[in-house]
């Protein structure tokens, strides 16, 4: 197997060099969805030295339109998505180190999570999640590399590299936040395009090339396409960012403990202080619910008419509402 990088090596841009650079890196993967799972499969096939895979949800059959590392049977059993990513990652390339875990991002592991990584790659779908990895990645000197889609656009964007200004600084100056996936869609072609932007950007870094650091967007609907220049944003005074940086992300309650997830008619509720004993639950509610399924990553029925998913790190997904008074309604229900 010693030519299973050939034609990457023969890319004089990366060379024999760069592949055992690429080799030697770790990757921190912040979602396994659309962006996470093509992210994933790009740098599974080149050769990244480890991978860590972090992500919150389990698998829906809506999912298979866009996340391309799973498969129906995926579905069935009900896998969370770092679970089947892993498992399809290790039939691509069993050379490389896979690691998992099936845990909502937090300002409690966060820190954790970003330490003695190479670089992040953000695949998440909420700006709470990227404000929170933006300020662990600066605290650390971690470049992370954020991504997001929605219906056919794309927005890609290095930050950590230079003298550019992360995400706390662009916060007031970034497109508002109106469009969803839940209310505009989203096409898998522009998934393939921002994946694709993510991780040259993460190969340029590696080997050491010229990062292009512009904040790039994409429509690939109407063919618009735009790179700006954002050094003029970076705040002096920036609290995640500047000599003066306190971090507030991680030092302040700042995260949603209850949302709406993105495209999906479905409440997630965290509660940090709580861990699900998975198989003695299953025993307690089995009676009042139906459709149960309990495996060691997590506990699903139905209650109520709604869906209801248990994860062992304290969450717990409502399907079937977006009205997340309904679904702390129906969690105190089931669980008391």
């Amino acid at each position: 197997m010693n030519n299973r990088y050939e034609k990457q090596q023969l890319f004089q841009p990366i060379g024999y060099e760069g592949q055992k650079k690429i080799g030697n890196a770790h990757v921190l993967l912040i979602g396994a969805g659309a962006l996470g799972s093509a992210s994933a499969e790009m740098l599974a096939r080149a050769g990244i030295g480890k991978l860590t895979i972090v992500d919150r949800d389990i698998l829906e059959w809506s999912n298979l339109q866009r996340q391309q590392l799973y498969k129906e049977q995926d579905v069935l059993e009900q896998l969370p998505k770092a679970v089947a990513a892993k498992k399809r990652i290790n039939e691509i390339n069993s050379m490389i180190d896979v690691e998992t875990f099936i845990v909502d991002v937090t300002a409690k592991n966060v820190e954790k999570l970003v330490e003695g990584k190479t670089v992040v790659v953000d695949a998440t779908d909420n700006i709470e999640t990227r404000l929170l990895v933006n300020d662990a990645t600066r605290k650390a000197g971690i470049p992370f590399f954020m991504g997001a889609i929605v219906a056919s656009y794309g927005l890609i964007y290095p930050i950590g590299l230079g003298e550019q200004p992360c995400l706390h600084c662009l916060l007031d100056t970034l497109p508002p936040h109106t469009l969803t996936c839940d209310t505009s869609g989203v096409i898998s072609p522009i998934v393939q395009v921002v994946a694709a932007h993510q991780v040259t950007s993460v190969f340029q870094y590696i080997v050491g090339a010229q990062v292009d650091l512009s904040l790039k967007s994409y429509d690939l609907w109407t063919g618009e396409n735009a790179a700006i220049d954002v050094r003029t944003l970076k705040r002096q005074d920036c609290l995640s960012c500047s000599s003066q940086a306190t971090y507030p992300y991680l030092t302040d309650n700042r995260q949603t403990r209850a949302a709406v997830l993105c495209g999906r008619d479905t409440v997630q509720l965290t509660m940090p202080q709580k861990k699900f004993e998975l198989k003695l639950l299953a025993t307690g509610i089995q009676p009042i619910v139906s459709k149960l399924i309990c495996n060691e990553h997590l506990l699903a029925c139905y209650y109520l008419n709604h869906r209801i998913v248990l994860f062992k790190d304290g969450r717990v997904l409502v399907h079937g509402t977006k009205d997340i008074v309904k679904a702390k309604a129906l969690t105190v229900q089931l669980l008391g």
